[in-house]
């Protein structure tokens, strides 16, 4: 799929006009977003999406649209991640609910930036050193594997390496009045709570890209079908959070789907990538990826609903 200059300088033009009419117009405000509004604004992302998908299909044909929506769920699915983070660190820094969509905007700009580079850095290594596939795939399938055992992150974040080491960056005064990322006290200049936190969530987020990148290139090496699927992905997970924080019982048993998830896609990379090298007539389509992504978290999501009227049903 070629795709001329013009159509990418279009489509960043689109995204920084949004983000503009968002931050400048739609939440100009500092308000709690409601869940209402923010299933309303989830809704509004998945069908832009889809409807990019469309535009795809008229352009580039059905294949390149199956591409683009394989890749689109798969890091809307994995950037589910990214909401428990976000819960965690607000919870711990007791950052206030009206402010926590602004600092998610800067976040979630930051890590468009990032992502971009990531996967253009990573669409240029794949081209000259195919074997990689197999690599990440490994990757991939050891995170799933780790990621089924290891314990539930506590609400204690003062231990986190992350956290100390921008602490030491940083004089710190976590409990700033204000939503501002520095204030100076007695002439002093120090980091708030604000800035500790936005650099904590930016810095998880480059963790997660690790998993998430290699894992979207498996379904497409097309630079602009992985960085719009991305994306689009990354614009929605503002409302995303406000709509699942509210809704958290329905996510219980989301961590085995995603570490399901990302081992069946390393499986994926490693054998379509190795039935190529042997010439064997192996190959696991983006189609047999759709359906298990989306049986997957639908699994996931009736068994925790299912799990907890059980718990419901114990309290009465």
């Amino acid at each position: 799929m070629e795709v001329s200059i013009g159509y990418w300088i279009g489509f960043f033009v689109f995204i920084v006009v949004m983000l503009a009419l968002d931050l400048g117009v739609f939440h100009r405000n500092n308000e709690t977003p409601t869940i209402k509004s923010s299933l309303l604004w989830s809704g509004f992302w998945i069908g832009l999406a889809f409807i990019f998908a469309g535009g795809i299909w008229a352009l580039a044909g059905g294949q390149h649209a199956l591409d683009f929506v394989t890749a689109y769920l798969l890091e809307k699915s994995l950037s589910i991640d990214n909401i428990f983070i976000f819960i965690l660190v607000f919870n711990f820094f007791k950052i206030d609910a009206k402010y926590q969509h602004r600092l998610l905007f800067w976040g979630v700009f930051g890590a468009l930036v990032m992502r971009v580079l990531f996967i253009f850095a990573g669409v240029v290594l794949l081209e000259k050193f195919k074997w990689l596939m197999i690599v990440f795939g490994l990757f991939l399938v050891f995170t799933g594997g780790k990621m089924l055992f290891e314990k539930e992150e506590s609400g204690d974040l003062n231990q986190n390496i992350i956290i100390k080491s921008l602490r030491r960056l940083f004089p710190f005064k976590e409990d700033a009045p204000v939503a501002k990322f520095f204030v100076k006290v007695n002439g002093k200049r120090f980091a708030t709570q604000f800035l500790i936190a936005l650099l904590f969530i930016e810095a998880s987020d480059l963790l997660f890209a690790v998993d998430s990148i290699p894992a979207v290139l498996s379904v497409s090496q097309n630079s602009f079908i992985v960085v719009t699927s991305n994306i689009f992905a990354i614009m929605g997970l503002r409302s995303l959070y406000f709509a699942v924080s509210g809704i958290l019982p329905l996510f219980r048993y989301i961590k085995y789907a995603l570490a399901a998830i990302l081992a069946f896609i390393g499986f994926k990379m490693v054998l379509n990538e190795a039935a190529h090298y042997l010439h064997f007539d192996w190959h696991i389509s983006n189609i047999a990826s759709l359906i298990v992504i989306i049986g997957l978290i639908s699994l996931s999501i009736v068994a925790s609903i299912i799990a907890d009227r059980a718990m419901q049903r114990k309290r009465l």
